[in-house]
């Protein structure tokens, strides 16, 4: 069960990453020549921040 908790949010975290990145560039005005990269890194850092809390909750930690 905690399996398919992680991958529900792990689908969510992506497109999240993924709206979030399109609205820095589009405040930016342009984008970025590295996008998978720095599409990664917002990846990662949600990920890395909500898998803790999720770890918590359920006491896992």
């Amino acid at each position: 069960m905690e399996a398919l908790t992680f991958l529900a949010v792990a689908i969510g975290l992506y497109f999240a990453a993924d709206k979030i990145l399109d609205r820095i560039e589009q405040a930016r005005g342009a984008r970025f020549e590295q996008r998978t990269v720095i599409f990664f890194f917002i990846l990662l850092a949600a990920a890395l921040i909500v898998f803790t809390l999720i770890e918590r909750l359920q006491g896992t930690a």
